[in-house]
């Protein structure tokens, strides 16, 4: 059973509009697209995405009984073509970015992304599309591999997992999850306390083929054009990889343009177009013991700022020129 991770955190983080325009880039099974739902009134609106064919289908329902939720089939990073389509950039309220693999993908053997069971090294967030990674395993040459776990799934045992890759390739193919894992565990001369040895060679391998982290910057980058002024973005990271990408756009989007030494600008024009709010928040202990796939999540919170020349109105959320 799929458990939305810091669901009341996230949803309160959104500051809810009743009337407002809100994003679910990554509506998984729809527990914080619900939760948004129940607390917009009549005029309020949510757009959902999801790359995965499987979270798409399972949101069709909702939109078929609620006219104020909208879903479409597509990465994050084509979130501001989504918008523009509908005529709706720069007016999101608030976008919720809920990252990594969700309870469903993991459950399901076919879809191969867990070592837990046995199914086709795939991996893919949507299998329509792209290479699976038993295919790019089947064509990476040891370098690659090795860059890939190494930076990727901060493996520090890469070199040992690609030589046996290589050795297991060149004898048979490696097609499915168990067999990756076996090879895994047999390669790794120590383990991780409360880890499966294979766990960051899947991290690795999933993030390489579904291209996450710069879809991620590409997402990101973005937001400033798709936020109304005083939107919120809400993002949940479930490792450092992910985390640091967007603690370092929040920071530059807060800090404003960098000029030139001596280069005459009005003061207007350094300030950045978002700021942070508050400190990151984990999920509470009791989370974390009902859902242990909840333990890693940290969840960041900025806000938009009124662009240069205006002054944001607290009390009404309007804009007026200073």
């Amino acid at each position: 059973m799929h458990k939305p991770v810091l669901l009341e955190e996230s949803v309160a983080a959104l500051a809810l509009d009743p009337c407002g325009l809100y994003i679910d880039a990554t509506f998984g099974r729809g527990g914080h697209s619900r939760a948004i739902l129940a607390r917009l009134g009549a005029a309020g609106r949510l757009i959902a995405l999801d790359r995965d064919p499987d979270a798409v289908a399972a949101a069709r329902p909702l939109a078929a009984l609620d006219s104020r939720f909208s879903i479409f089939q597509g990465r994050f990073g084509a979130l501001g073509e989504v918008l523009a389509q509908a005529g709706l950039r720069g007016q999101a309220n608030g976008i919720l970015l809920d990252l990594g693999v969700s309870s469903p993908q993991l459950d399901t053997a076919r879809r191969g992304f867990s070592f837990g069971s046995d199914g086709p090294l795939d991996m893919r967030m949507d299998p329509q599309s792209g290479e699976s990674a038993a295919q790019w395993l089947a064509r990476a040459d040891q370098d690659e591999i090795v860059a890939v776990l190494r930076d990727l799934g901060e493996e520090r045992f890469a070199r040992r997992i690609g030589r046996a890759i290589l050795e297991t390739r060149a004898s048979g193919e490696l097609l499915t999850t168990s067999q990756l894992a076996d090879l895994v565990a047999r390669a790794v001369p120590t383990r991780e306390p409360g880890k499966h040895p294979a766990t960051r060679t899947f991290q690795a391998l999933r993030i390489q083929v579904n291209d996450e982290l710069n879809e991620i910057q590409r997402c990101l980058a973005q937001i400033p054009d798709l936020l109304a002024t005083a939107g919120r973005l809400v993002v949940i990271s479930f490792h450092s990889l992910e985390d640091r990408i967007v603690k370092r756009f929040i920071r530059q989007e807060s800090r404003g343009p960098v000029f030139p030494k001596g280069v005459p600008v009005r003061a207007a024009e350094t300030h950045g177009c978002l700021r942070a709010l508050g400190k990151p928040v984990r999920p509470s202990p009791e989370e974390v013991a009902a859902n242990p796939r909840a333990r890693s999540a940290i969840m960041r919170v900025a806000e938009r700022l009124a662009p240069s020349g205006i002054e944001l109105d607290a009390r009404h959320g309007s804009g007026r020129v200073s």
